[in-house]
């Protein structure tokens, strides 16, 4: 029922676009990759950082650490980073310490503690509304000695040593004093038991010199399982198990690369793999684990540059730039990935950088003495990664050269997202149904302890893994009642879509279709006749009157001639524009947008041609458009009670910018009336450095002016939904975001004091839930609510299982009360999410997500990926961007 726009971007709803970055360097003339570069004009004004080949930094903080029975060789041109070697991953057993980890150095490891959102008024935040229902989680509970602690020591090396290898070795040394296991990282170690002393003296000799360093131990710290800290340590600690298991760390997750499925007819593999994270959930430190898949492409970077070149010799660098920068790679001779920031045009595998000793070796050489890999194209450019924020702060400076012949594309590209036959053979190996996938976690989890190397490292550090999934006590909210004009629909609750009780009904409000305009080509001359005809058989039950529209056939299908027929066109009383398009090309759709909504503000309605040409689904096809047509006026399609008044929810999302990198867009949304079925909108932009939407204030003030004017007087409550919110960026929202809200409230005046109520969404979760049914275990009925076990105690937080799949396992979604001056009770707030998620009108079912969120992400969408601009504000009170 959506409005049609192109496969670009991701224009599946994902709540995540990437921008593109153009290149440092561009050529006049096209060379194949194969090809000698000309040599540059000029040297650069600056020497360049010096350049690293593709051995150090991998996404998620993979140490690079070499495998058992790799050769000793030179790393690069420079000392390695203390911090990437203190990396949270685990190299091979004996690595890392006596007991084989290496954590983050201590100035970079990351934080566990989000912070603590839970207000001080609540003192319970499980609700007792719905019907009980037991379901299994994909959590396991971790075993610990009852009396299990850890201690933390400083460690202190005089004089200073600077290489992280070299400390670890000291550290060796010194196995009888120390014991084993431990877990070091370059300063901090932690022990399972108590050294004798506080503080401890060691003597080592040093092997390249008679002199003397001096190690001083001393104890900091006494842990408590449940600590932070600790939690750390356990994920270290289970990372050290996977490495022994035989999975590998691709960028934050694990993945086995020697049972990879194979799509061939599509040029892919998937290597089977698991996400996992221990944490302190309610109760219980527990093991939260799922499925999951790294999608790669068989053919490597340098085959889709010959590909490019083969069939755009003339436009070959300019679209190589363009589909590389921004990807991520992932380099075969050691599995790690990378992200593809620029392509140096200029060098090729023959270049050289310096060693640490000062003397010069070419990349290919490199390649061929570190890893045994001999490069065959001597004239291909080199991709370039340079270092994030976080590696600088390990010591990272000069950008990675990457040779394409070795790094493979990881992920899928648009095109291969659009195709239909593509997705529907990698749904058959990713989209796992509850039993199969409770029983692989059930596999994963018990062989830990056949594996021996494995078992014994359990074992010496005294932890453990439950087999069985945690039980978990959940809740069904009872089904919501749609009410339309005339009739009242009682869906199924157990599939929670009502699209077949919605025919042959009046819409809760109207606005008839007087004066409208219909563009088309010649070529689609009958499939307009068609649309015209049955929109208004289709309208007239559902209360809506269809006038004849303005015809306008186009001679061609070029953008500027659809903008030019709707600038030609237009008038000052046209309600409509309705686009039939010829294809859905991205170019084409934008500049119907922008004109639409940026230049001359108008409603609009894109239609692909191909949509309309199958007669026998004409009529159905034009009824979901036409019930979109009526929002896009400013109409309401249906409702579900709502007992309270003076109430406005807000949703907010960001999605970034596909024109300009490093910015976002920040979509607002808020509701105008009692059934909060309509809305007022606006969208704001950010840049990479700014807090999150800081623009937030002009939208706040905006939407309760607005909502003054309709309802002659301001909300008394106000319940805000905030999508889009990254790992960390919680903290973000909570001392910058919120104060934003609560200052724009206070300026209104000292008297206007609303209840306000903001709310976290996180969609992107690994949590699952699972119930048992009589055919095994099955995905919980939509309305299934989860507030405890599993819950985080410092946070009000819940997870609502809200819609219904036919396919696969389905996705909870986690909402975290961050702020509550109303003192709602947590069966009130669950009800309210869960009623929102019924008032999204591009679907006659429940969604994942409260529909103003879900509104905020389609304005943030065509704001990002067509428009790039705010659009006009004569359409803030329409939801002209369905």
């Amino acid at each position: 029922m959506a409005d049609q726009q192109p496969s670009s971007g991701r224009a599946r709803g994902r709540s995540r676009g990437r921008g593109r970055a153009s290149s440092g360097q561009q050529q006049a003339q096209p060379r194949r990759p194969g090809e000698t570069a000309p040599a540059p004009r000029m040297p650069p004004a600056e020497p360049d950082p010096l350049p690293t080949p593709g051995r150090g930094r991998a996404r998620g903080g993979s140490s690079q650490v070499p495998g058992s029975g790799a050769p000793v060789v030179q790393e690069g041109p420079r000392e390695p980073p203390t911090g990437q070697m203190a990396a949270l991953s685990m190299g091979a057993a004996g690595e890392g310490g006596l007991g084989g980890i290496s954590g983050r150095s201590q100035q970079s490891r990351p934080s566990f503690g989000d912070p603590k959102t839970r207000p001080a008024h609540v003192v319970s935040k499980e609700g007792s509304s719905g019907t009980k229902l037991e379901v299994y989680t994909n959590c396991f509970r971790l075993k610990a000695e009852d009396r299990w602690l850890l201690y933390q020591y400083h460690v202190g090396f005089n004089p200073m040593i600077e290489n992280p290898r070299a400390r670890q070795a000291i550290l060796r040394f010194h196995s009888e004093i120390l014991g084993s296991p431990l877990a070091f990282d370059g300063m901090t170690l932690f022990l399972l038991r108590k050294l004798e002393q506080p503080v401890t003296k060691l003597r080592t000799k040093r092997k390249d010199s008679d002199a003397i360093v001096e190690v001083t131990v001393t104890l900091t710290n006494e842990l408590a399982p449940t600590s932070p800290t600790c939690i750390q340590v356990y994920n270290i600690i289970f990372r050290k198990i996977l490495a022994f298991v035989g999975m590998e760390q691709i960028g934050r997750h694990y993945y086995n690369p020697k049972t990879p499925i194979m799509i061939q007819q599509h040029g892919l593999q998937m290597w089977p793999g698991f996400i996992t994270s221990i944490l302190q959930y309610e109760k219980d430190v527990l093991l939260m684990a799922d499925v999951s898949h790294k999608i790669l492409r068989l053919d490597t970077v340098l085959d889709l540059m010959t590909a490019i070149y083969n069939k755009k010799p003339n436009t070959f660098q300019d679209e190589v730039t363009r589909l590389l920068i921004g990807e991520i790679v992932l380099t075969s001779y050691n599995n790690k990935t990378y992200r593809v920031d620029d392509i140096d045009w200029s060098k090729n595998p023959s270049n050289t950088f310096a060693k640490f000793d000062g003397s010069q070796i070419s990349y290919a050489q490199y390649y061929q003495d570190a890893y045994d890999r001999k490069i065959i194209d001597m004239s291909q450019p080199l991709l370039i990664s340079r270092p994030k924020k976080r590696d600088e702060r390990r010591g990272m400076t000069g950008p990675i050269h990457l040779i394409p012949e070795l790094c493979m594309l990881t992920g899928l590209s648009d095109a291969v997202r659009s195709d239909f036959h593509v997705m529907k053979d990698i749904a058959t190996h990713t989209r796992i149904s509850p039993g199969d996938r409770v029983n692989t976690l059930r596999s994963f989890i018990t062989g830990f302890p056949k594996n021996k190397d494995a078992k014994e490292y359990c074992d010496k550090w005294k932890i453990g893994f439950e087999n069985e999934p945690v039980k978990i006590a959940a809740r069904v909210l009872p089904a919501e009642t749609i009410h339309q004009k005339t009739a009242k629909i009682n869906y199924k609750p157990s599939e929670a879509e009502w699209s077949r009780e919605l025919r042959g009904n009046a819409l809760i409000s109207t606005v008839n279709l007087n004066d409208w305009m219909l563009i088309y080509t010649s070529r689609d001359q009958g499939n307009a006749m068609d649309f015209k005809q049955t929109l208004p058989r289709v309208a007239g039950p559902m209360g809506i009157t269809v006038r004849e529209p303005k015809m306008c056939a186009l001679r061609d299908d070029r953008s500027e001639t659809y903008v030019n027929g709707i600038r030609n066109n237009l008038t000052s009383s046209t309600q409509l524009v309705v686009c039939i398009l010829s294809s859905n090309r991205k170019d084409r759709y934008d500049a119907v947008k922008k004109f639409c909504c940026n230049e001359s503000p108008v409603p609009s309605q894109c239609i692909v041609s191909r949509t309309l040409s199958k007669k026998q689904m004409l009529m159905s096809v034009c009824t979901k458009i036409c019930m979109q047509i009526n929002c896009k006026l400013g109409g309401e399609l249906w409702a579900v009670e709502m007992p309270l008044s003076g109430m406005m929810v807000v949703g907010i999302d960001t999605y970034h910018d596909s024109s300009s990198k490093g910015r976002s867009v920040g979509g607002f949304v808020a509701t105008m009336n009692k059934t909060l079925t309509r809305y007022y909108s606006r969208c704001t932009f950010q840049h990479s450095g700014q807090e999150l939407i800081d623009g937030l204030k002009v939208c706040m003030k905006a939407a309760l002016k607005m909502y003054h004017e309709i309802n002659n007087a301001l909300p008394q409550r106000i319940v805000i939904y905030r999508d889009g919110v990254g790992d960390g960026q919680l903290a973000a929202v909570v001392e910058h975001e919120l104060p934003q809200i609560l200052d724009t409230v206070k300026a209104l005046g000292s008297d206007y004091d609303p209840k306000v109520v903001v709310i976290v969404v996180k969609k992107r979760i690994n949590n699952r839930f699972f119930m048992q049914s009589r055919s095994g275990l099955s995905n919980p009925p939509p309305g299934t609510v989860i507030d405890s076990v599993v819950t985080r105690p410092d946070f009000y937080d819940f997870f609502l299982v809200s819609q219904s799949v036919r396919q696969g396992t389905v996705t909870p979604t986690s909402y975290n009360v961050i702020w509550d001056t109303w003192g709602l009770k947590p069966d009130y707030v669950q009800r309210l999410t869960y009623k929102l998620t019924h008032l999204y009108f591009n679907w006659p079912g429940t969604i994942r997500v409260p529909a103003p969120c879900l509104y905020a992400h389609k304005l943030s969408f065509l704001v990002g990926q067509s428009l790039h601009k705010a659009p006009h504000l004569d359409l803030a009170d329409r939801l002209y961007f369905l």
